[in-house]
C-alpha cells in the first residue's frame, strides 16, 4: 500500500508544477486522497461488502468532492488536478498514468444493471476541465479530451476530441521533444491553435470564396478590355476574409 503511495505522490509532483513537497501533495491534494480512499472501498466491494464499500465511497465524496463508484476500476499513477465535481461511474475503467481535471463525468448512458455502462480509458488519457464522457466505449491511448467536451463515441489512440458534441482531430507527426513534453503536461487537454477541424473548414470556405471572388473580378476586368459587354453585379458590402477568419479564430 506505501509502495502505491509513493509512486502516486511522485507521479503528482512530476506532472503539477505547483507540487512543491511530498507533504504537500499528502496533505493538500484531495485526488490523491479520493484514490486512495477508492481502494478501501474498492477492497470492500470485490469481496462483497458493497454496503461498506458505498459508504467508504460515499464518505470521500464528501471529503474530497469527487465521487469514485466503488465498483470502478482505476489504474496505477492516475492523477485527479483539482478534482472537485469528478464523477466516476460503476463500470468505468481508467487506466495507468491517466489525468482527470475537475468536472469531469465518466458516465453512462444505460440502464442496464450488470452491463458495461460507463467508458473505458486506456494509457496516459487527459481529460480536461468539464468534459462529459458519456457510453461504453474506448478513449484510446495518449488521447486528449479538451475541456467541457461531450464525447460520446470512440477516440482513436493519441487523437483529440474537442467540442459539443465531439469532434475527433487526429494525430498529427510531431517531433520527439513535443511529444514528450505532451505526456508530461497537457493542461486541461488543450490542443494547439488551429487545430479544430470545424475551425479548418471555415477557414478553407472562407478563403476559397475570397479566391474566388478574385478571379471573377479578373475576368469581369479582362471581358470589358476586350470589348465585352458585361453587366456590373450589383454592389454589395465587400467581403473581407481577413475579418470572417478572424471571427472563427
Amino acid at each position: 500500500m506505501f509502495s502505491r503511495l509513493r509512486e502516486d505522490i511522485a507521479s503528482i509532483k512530476q506532472r503539477d508544477p505547483a507540487a512543491r513537497s511530498s507533504w504537500e501533495v499528502l496533505t493538500c491534494y484531495p485526488g490523491l486522497h479520493a484514490i486512495v480512499m477508492h481502494r478501501w472501498a474498492g477492497w470492500c466491494w470485490a469481496r462483497d461488502l458493497r454496503w461498506m464499500g458505498r459508504f467508504i465511497s460515499h464518505i470521500g465524496r464528501v471529503l474530497t468532492g469527487i465521487e469514485i463508484h466503488p465498483g470502478a476500476t482505476i489504474g496505477r499513477r492516475v492523477f485527479i488536478d483539482h478534482g472537485m465535481g469528478v464523477v466516476i461511474g460503476e463500470t468505468a475503467e481508467v487506466g495507468d498514468d491517466c489525468t482527470i481535471y475537475q468536472g469531469v463525468t465518466l458516465g453512462g448512458t444505460s440502464l442496464s444493471k450488470g452491463a458495461k455502462r460507463h467508458p473505458t480509458l486506456a494509457r496516459g488519457v487527459i481529460i480536461g476541465a468539464g468534459a462529459k464522457v458519456l457510453g461504453s466505449f474506448t478513449v484510446g491511448e495518449e488521447a486528449k479530451i479538451g475541456s467541457n467536451a461531450v464525447v460520446v463515441k470512440e477516440v482513436p489512440a493519441g487523437a483529440t476530441a474537442v467540442g459539443n458534441p465531439a469532434r475527433i482531430i487526429q494525430k498529427e507527426t510531431q517531433s520527439p521533444r513535443d511529444e514528450a513534453a505532451a505526456r508530461m503536461f497537457s493542461a486541461y487537454g488543450l490542443t494547439p491553435p488551429g487545430d479544430d477541424p470545424l475551425s479548418k473548414a471555415l477557414h478553407g470556405l472562407i478563403d476559397n470564396a475570397a479566391t474566388q471572388e478574385q478571379q471573377i473580378s479578373q475576368i469581369i476586368a479582362a471581358l470589358k478590355a476586350a470589348g465585352i459587354a458585361c453587366q456590373s453585379p450589383e454592389a454589395t458590402e465587400k467581403f473581407n476574409p481577413d475579418q470572417l477568419n478572424r471571427l472563427v479564430e
